[in-house]
């Protein structure tokens, strides 16, 4: 039986796995990372198919103070474009270019909804109010990846003086910690305009997460070449200060007495310390504690409960749609990333209480009964479509296009129609429905001009990424958050009951996303290299 030793091991090679390994290598460290699959990334992945370039999960970028300073620290170059923001509803569009885009988009909503007039300028000015919260939370770069001890100018002209106005905004911002829809209904009594405000949001997404999207449109930026640029840089960085990649090799064991994790294949790789960047239901099932101290391991059967009875949060549902259609033509109705509502309607009970009862029914759904109810979700939803080619041309042949098409969807609804036996004849119909829904709508010609097409589900991502109930940003708003999820104590949330483990990425703290992911990574990276 093979073993190997390393200072650190690092499971799950996503973007917080890379950003971990690349801080600690840069510091000498022997450090391996073992990815389950080909291609390190997780969901800030890309890949070809008929020489069209996708995104595989994330399809733009926001800096959040901490992107830019990460690459900066590590001395990675990436070619980046702005990726502009088209928002429509119905044939309402408009471009999201600059702050003044926000009375564009309040005139869309009047437009849409005249008789809400004084409600929609109550919702803009919260907006306006909780962007200026995000100026003061990013208004310097992290300081976790500053060298607060060298760079004087940073801490006295830029760090000083910005904590006291972070941690008043901080203390704004905990007014506005309750779900984003029984928020908006104490000021918009318009379900239609609540919902096209709010549905391509996560379920009870914090109010102010939710409403700080125009911000997060503003900050958008695209790698050339693809989102999966930004986690090969990465992981350039760390192959280049000497650290090791093992790919395709699924960790099912964890000793902690001993300091050891083990492949499917019986191999064991020793560790100083261990850095879990995966699935954290998935550590706490595999993970053996036996022979630590008792207290220790108290601690961890505590965590281990309260984890594995979490529940991830929202998945997608993603079209890939290869077009005879040139970028012209996509060019003159919007943007490379574009948030599209058919109807002004919305979805009402369609999103999430309508579909819940066939979900829970322990009877056999009835399949016309399902497609009865996409037929009318697909014509309400929200979907957010992303054009790569419209950001970097050279991402797709000439003279064609493709397009990303996704929308929140309900892991357990896949699972139900995959465990009836007929997943494959639902997803067809999925893809049917949504091309006839935009060829009727926004893209007219699209439904002749469809050269192949192809899907991911929320059974996809959790299969390929391995996150459980397939969810993209970690754990779900309507229950019990089981990590941290305050900014103060981010720090602590790499910390696991047993000393050298530690944990990051986007189930170690809430909200999450890439930079906090990335963040996490750092913040790991730090504990082993003070330890």
């Amino acid at each position: 039986m093979t073993e190997n030793k390393y200072d650190s091991v690092i499971v799950g090679g996503g973007i917080a796995g890379l950003t971990c390994g690349a801080f600690l290598a840069k510091e000498g460290h022997h450090v391996l990372i073992i990815e389950k699959n080909k291609e390190c990334g997780g969901l800030v992945n890309s890949f070809s198919h008929n020489s069209f370039t996708f995104d595989t999960g994330i399809r733009a970028l926001e800096n959040a103070g901490i992107i830019f300073p990460m690459l900066k620290e590590l001395g990675v170059e990436l070619d980046l474009v702005k990726s502009h923001v088209t928002v429509g509803v119905e044939n309402e569009l408009i471009d999201i270019l600059d702050i003044d885009s926000l009375n564009e988009y309040s005139n869309l909503l009047k437009r849409l909804y005249p008789e809400s007039k004084d409600e929609i300028d109550s919702v803009i000015r919260i907006i306006r109010k909780v962007m200026k919260h995000m100026d003061v939370l990013y208004g310097v770069d992290n300081p976790n990846f500053k060298d607060i001890k060298n760079d004087r100018r940073y801490l006295f002209c830029e760090l000083l003086p910005w904590l006291p106005k972070f941690l008043l905004t901080l203390r704004k911002i905990n007014r506005m910690n309750v779900p984003v829809e029984p928020y908006l209904e104490t000021i918009v009594k318009n379900q239609s305009l609540r919902d096209i405000i709010s549905q391509h949001f996560f379920r009870n997404t914090p109010a102010f997460f939710a409403l700080s999207y125009f911000s997060l449109y503003l900050d958008y930026f695209y790698p050339k070449g693809g989102v999966g640029k930004l986690a090969e840089a990465v992981e350039n960085s760390f192959l280049k200060q000497g650290g090791e990649i093992l790919r395709e090799t699924t960790i099912d064991r964890v000793t902690l007495n001993e300091k050891y994790v083990s492949d499917q294949n019986g191999i064991k790789y020793h560790f100083n310390t261990l850095v879990w960047a995966a699935d954290l239901k998935t550590f706490y099932r595999i993970t053996t504690t036996e022979g630590l101290p008792s207290e220790v391991s108290r601690d961890f059967e505590k965590v281990k409960n309260r984890l594995t009875a979490g529940r991830g949060g929202d998945s997608v549902f993603t079209l890939f749609l290869e077009v005879d259609i040139p970028t012209e033509y996509f060019k003159k109705i919007g943007k490379g990333h574009f948030f599209y509502s058919p109807s002004r309607k919305g979805l009402g009970d369609l999103r999430w209480n309508s579909i819940n009862n066939i979900i829970k029914s322990s009877q056999k759904p009835d399949r016309s009964e399902i497609l009865n109810w996409l037929d009318k979700f697909l014509a309400f939803n929200t979907y957010e479509i992303s054009i790569p080619a419209l950001k970097d041309p050279d991402l797709a042949p000439e003279g064609k296009t493709g397009l990303i098409i996704s929308f929140l969807a309900d892991y357990d609804l896949f699972k139900k129609v995959h465990d009836e036996g007929w997943h494959k004849e639902f997803i067809t119909e999925l893809e049917e429905r949504i091309i006839r829904v935009l060829s009727d709508s926004v893209y007219p010609v699209l439904k002749e001009k469809v050269i192949d097409r192809f899907s991911f589900t929320p059974l996809s991502y959790e299969k390929r990424v391995g996150s459980s109930e397939g969810a993209i940003t970690g754990w779900s708003f309507c229950e019990p958050i089981p990590v941290i999820n305050k900014i103060t104590a981010a720090g602590k949330a790499v910390l696991t009951p047993v000393p050298s483990i530690y944990q990051a990425g986007q189930w170690t703290y809430s909200p999450a996303g890439v930079p906090m992911s990335i963040l996490t990574g750092k913040l790991a990276a730090q504990r082993i290299l003070s330890s």
